[in-house]
């Protein structure tokens, strides 16, 4: 039977009033029987709701999937996996509170991140204080990897990345048109939080590597509700490429503008677009949008769990009612579980310190990419793609090598 988003969280509900009465179990590790649990505080309510509900789907059919496979071998005996969950409201207070909670009172010794860097930011102070392991799969900030810690693994890709490869392909373009890359006028508007500044700053660097000229450098309002101000400047200056960082009511925002101001930018790029549903709200004026992505199902990605990329865009959209189209969000968490039962085979132990050195050690292929840890504990071998909004579908177009579709350049304003 199909499970729909709601149904997860009905489960998860469930699961929590479960946790709040369980006893403590074994201080070394929360096994129980033959039962590993993993633990998670994420957002089933608030306002990171929508992603942190994909993301315990995707941790969900990670679970299933490994279950079904055999589970997890340890010491010559299969074990089962389970996922403990708390809602932490989206409130990164809550949030450190019940990974506390999770460690201290339930004894659960192995967990999963939050949704959002901001929340992966309160609890990673809590799992480090007690030397517990955690693989998260939604906290991007490079900030988060700048701390020190030795416990904090990500399979994503550093928020860093996000905007610079659209750098980059306005590099590629000039060059093939005959231009010098250093020619290229550069827009940005960007939000004032952790997140959009880190990508702000990949931005920079690779304009920087190229000798791109930035022609507007702006930060958008604490609201998120209006830019015209920054678009009457784009159409005063006219840039070779506007990019746009501002979460979800950012991109909202931007593309209700670019539509209703007629903004004509040769290439435009921005962060959320999914998760804003621009392509449904605001139609052909977002075609040629680049929008980046962690993951996308027509990448060669494989492994013997999942199968191939397309595998797991089928099979999720079998097992979740309501998805037209798989959030990266829950490919990735997916990957996160996956990680785990890899360390638990490699190590051969329930030992946190073990583990945390076979966690260190992981190098592997997955549906979801290639994940291998630095130092520092961010994912090395998983690059970021842009897809291109092309008749209103999301199409891979950068970089080349995992290309779908060509690039369309420049992109073309309705009624123009």
């Amino acid at each position: 039977m199909k499970r729909s988003p709601q149904v997860s969280l009905a489960t998860a509900a469930a699961g929590v009033f479960a946790v709040g009465l369980a006893t403590a179990g074994p201080a070394d590790a929360k096994v129980e029987g033959d039962k590993i649990i993993l633990g998670s505080a994420i957002s089933f309510t608030g306002k990171y709701s929508t992603n942190g509900i994909h993301a315990s789907n995707g941790y969900n059919l990670a679970v299933d999937m490994i279950n079904k496979a055999g589970g997890v071998k340890v010491g010559g005996k299969s074990y089962k996996l389970e996922v403990e969950y708390y809602d932490d409201e989206s409130t990164p207070a809550r949030g450190a509170q019940l990974a506390e909670r999770l460690i201290k009172q339930d004894s659960v010794k192995f967990m999963l991140g939050p949704y959002s860097s901001g929340l992966t930011k309160a609890v990673a102070p809590v799992t480090e204080k007690y030397k517990i392991p955690m693989v998260e799969a939604e906290g991007a900030s490079r900030s988060l990897f700048t701390q020190g810690y030795r416990y904090l693994f990500a399979v994503l890709s550093t928020s860093e990345q996000y905007l610079a490869s659209s750098i980059d392909l306005a590099a590629e373009i000039a060059k093939k048109n005959g231009r010098k890359p250093s020619d290229v006028k550069l827009a940005m508007a960007f939000e004032n939080d952790p997140f959009s500044l880190d990508v702000r700053a990949g931005v920079v660097d690779d304009a920087k590597k190229y000798g791109m000229q930035i022609v507007i450098d702006d930060k958008l309002p604490r609201d998120l509700s209006d830019m015209s101000a920054t678009l009457t400047k784009v159409k005063a200056v006219k840039p070779d490429i506007l990019v746009v960082s501002g979460h979800s009511k950012g991109a909202a925002t931007a593309a209700r503008q670019i539509k209703e101001m007629r903004i004509d930018v040769p290439m435009i790029a921005m962060t959320h677009c999914e998760s804003a549903k621009v392509i449904k709200n605001f139609g052909a004026a977002t075609n040629g949008f680049l929008c980046p992505t962690q993951w996308a199902e027509t990448l060669s990605y494989s492994d013997d769990l999942f199968g191939s990329a397309a595998d797991y865009d089928k099979l999720f959209k079998a097992t979740f009612d309501g998805y037209k189209n798989v959030p990266y969000q829950a490919a990735q968490a997916s990957a996160a579980v996956m990680v785990w039962k890899d360390a638990f085979e490699r190590a051969q132990s329930f030992d946190t310190e073990k583990l945390r050195q076979a966690l260190a050690e992981t190098n592997m292929s997955t549906f979801y990419g290639n994940i291998k840890f630095s130092e520092a504990g961010n994912n090395i071998a998983k690059p970021m793609v842009l897809r291109q909004i092309q008749d209103g579908k999301l199409n891979v177009v950068a970089p080349s090598k995992w290309a779908s579709h060509p690039v369309e350049f420049p992109r073309k304003v309705p009624g123009s």
